[in-house]
């Protein structure tokens, strides 16, 4: 490849709405539910330089992913990075994982060597919990993987459905915390006993019999229910850890809000603190939006409109004094 190109990947933002097995006496642990997002996509672009530089924000979190790709791939030329976009770390939002393989994919490719993005999330250390963030890269959608069976592999993707074109996501952003990360998720893992059977059976009851039917019949108050119900139970089970079913007790406030208001599916994405409910359409978003607005002068969350995102990473190429050109998209 040409020595002026530069490779450029972008992959969508992912919601874990939720576990399916926190027991694991069966051998697998950390089934998940997830969705593709259209919002906070994660840009990353690659080019060879004289010598390593970093643009854009996050060089220090950039410089270590870079880090882990040389040693474990043996690239040694001198790359410019830029990071074009990206989530706020540690919301929720899986940008660990995107940036990961946004990055492994474009340095692969810039020196025209294939990886397969499971492949890549396993010599990065990523998605071996939960595999939403590596199938969200690979096919977008909604998506179901069976959880870890062996610590060296990502889970297997099960189930990928199409999401609606018409159903909106509301994400409740709290920009004043964050959930666990690095050493403090590991240990909460640790500390936690194994979800009782019962509890386990119920989630995988839910997902199968109200979350699926409801989703392949764009059943939304089917889904939604159960969706919240899983997000009940799995918020219950890691409450000692996180200091309530929800991590930020202002997204709570709105999530509780939004339930009053008739509003079937909520919850957090993984550790938070990002909230989220799905609703019929942008109109209705916008009506509750709109109405949180008025019920408080100062809205101590965010609010951010979005759509689910049914297709996975697209990765282009520019060449010097040309546009953007796409090579493929997962």
């Amino acid at each position: 490849m040409s020595r002026s190109a530069a490779i450029e990947v972008a992959a969508p933002a992912r919601l874990h709405l939720g576990f399916l097995d926190l027991n694991g006496n069966l051998g697998r642990r950390f089934g998940s539910l997830g969705l593709a997002i259209d919002a906070f996509p994660t840009i990353v672009r690659v080019a060879f330089s004289g010598h390593d530089q970093v643009v854009g924000t996050n060089a220090a979190r950039v410089g270590k992913v870079l880090a882990r790709l040389r040693q474990q791939l043996g690239f040694d030329s001198p790359l410019e990075v830029e990071l074009v976009a990206a989530p706020p770390p540690h919301a929720g939002l899986g940008s660990g994982t995107q940036l990961a393989l946004t990055l492994g994919t474009a340095v692969c490719r810039l020196h025209q060597r294939t990886v397969a993005p499971g492949e890549l999330a396993t010599l990065l250390g990523r998605g071996l919990r939960s595999g939403i963030g590596l199938a969200a890269f690979e096919q977008g959608g909604f998506v179901v993987d069976a959880g870890a069976a062996r610590e060296d592999r990502a889970p297997t993707t099960l189930v990928r459905i199409p999401f609606p074109d018409s159903w909106r996501v509301m994400l409740v952003l709290d920009p004043t915390g964050e959930g666990l990360h690095g050493a403090e998720e590991v240990a909460a893992f640790r500390a936690l006993p194994p979800q009782a059977r019962d509890a386990a059976g119920e989630l995988c009851r839910l997902a199968l019999m109200g979350v699926l039917p409801g989703l392949v019949e764009q059943d939304l108050e089917q889904f939604g229910r159960a969706v919240t119900q899983i997000q009940a139970i799995v918020g219950d089970y890691f409450s000692p850890a996180q200091g309530g079913r929800f991590l930020s007790a202002r997204v709570a406030d709105a999530l509780e809000w939004l339930a009053a208001e008739g509003v079937h599916c909520i919850g957090q994405s993984s550790w938070g603190p990002t909230g989220f409910a799905i609703v019929e359409s942008g109109q209705a978003a916008e009506r509750l939006v709109d109405a949180w607005q008025r019920r408080t002068r100062v809205p101590p969350i965010e609010w951010k409109i979005c759509a689910g995102r049914n297709e996975g990473a697209r990765i282009s190429m520019r060449a010097a004094g040309r546009s953007v050109a796409a090579l493929s998209s997962y």
